[in-house]
């Protein structure tokens, strides 16, 4: 191969709920696409993020955590990240840093065992242990599974990134720019929007709730001759009871979400937003093969 050659293809950031994929990928990136919260199953479908540089350019797919489906949302969940596992030129599986593997951990490693694709262990939140400690998680994890590399990284504070990126583009085929320079992202804005109010009333909530909501964007359009664009949204709950914890005391809680997703979609959206919140009780939409393609959730990424 050429030394100059150009690179591209598409690499997957796999592992269990709540080790810090989306964090990383928002990271690498330089612009927040996928949300985060320290709840599981926050991302809930495939983001893709375009990462260009002068010697190529990687599609980051961001998949939900593989863990035990409990519902069809969760079966939906699984299935989206357990796909993406054949159709991509590199696997990022993000780890603890522990030097404990449990029942998570061996069954990621049955799904691996299915493709040839070279699997880069990133071993995440290291600036929270202690450096001589490294050294023994990477001995914990080698010996489990034939690993093309693992990179010790913080997706938090940036520690070892451009590590990761050198990296990654040693297993990349030659390739074309499959996107313009410019662009970051595949996701549309109504739905980065959409899940913004998501995050919100995710790390807002108590650990009851937030599984059971979604949030569906009913109109966003920008009022003409102005910056300002208007975006009515519905939270939606599987029960009244967790109708009335969303919006609080006075509408307080409701309130505090929708302000806090109005200050991001202005720095995303680069215009002012007037933003209306409403709440809705759909009982069981978890279940629903109507409901969850209803709120964004597409069977045909299955």
């Amino acid at each position: 191969m050429k030394k100059n050659e150009y690179k591209s293809g598409f690499v997957t950031l796999i592992g269990r709920p709540n080790v810090g994929k989306s964090t990383l990928m928002n990271y690498l990136i330089g612009q927040k696409i996928a949300i985060t919260s320290n709840k599981p199953q926050t991302t809930r479908n495939r983001i893709q993020t375009v990462y260009t540089k002068e010697e190529g350019q990687i599609i980051f797919i961001d998949t939900p955590g593989i863990h035990k489906a409990k519902n069809k949302l969760g079966e939906y969940m699984v299935a989206v990240a357990e796909r993406t596992l054949k159709e991509v030129d590199v696997i990022l599986w993000l780890v603890e840093p522990s030097t404990f593997i449990g029942a998570g951990e061996d069954y990621i490693v049955q799904q691996l065992g299915k493709v040839k694709t070279p699997v880069i262990l990133v071993i995440n939140k290291v600036d929270i242990v202690k450096k001589e400690d490294i050294l023994k998680f990477i001995n914990a994890y080698k010996d489990i599974y034939q690993f093309a590399d693992i990179v010790p990284v913080s997706a938090l504070k940036g520690d070892n990134t451009e590590e990761l990126i050198h990296t990654i583009f040693k297993y990349l085929p030659a390739g074309p720019r499959y996107f313009d320079e410019d662009v970051i992202t595949d996701q549309p804005e109504r739905q980065i929007v959409a899940e913004l109010i998501r995050e919100k009333a995710l790390r807002l909530l108590g650990d009851e709730i937030p599984h059971g909501i979604a949030v569906a964007i009913e109109r966003m359009k920008e009022r003409p001759g102005s910056d300002l664009v208007d975006i009515d949204a519905t939270i939606i709950c599987e029960r009244d009871s967790h109708k009335g914890i969303i919006i609080g005391k006075k509408g307080e809680k409701l309130k505090q979400i929708g302000t806090q997703a109005r200050q991001e979609m202005e720095n995303l959206l680069d215009m002012r937003v007037n933003l209306q919140l409403w709440v809705k009780v759909k009982k069981d939409w978890r279940d629903s093969d109507f409901l969850i393609k209803n709120y964004g959730y597409n069977k045909s990424d299955l």
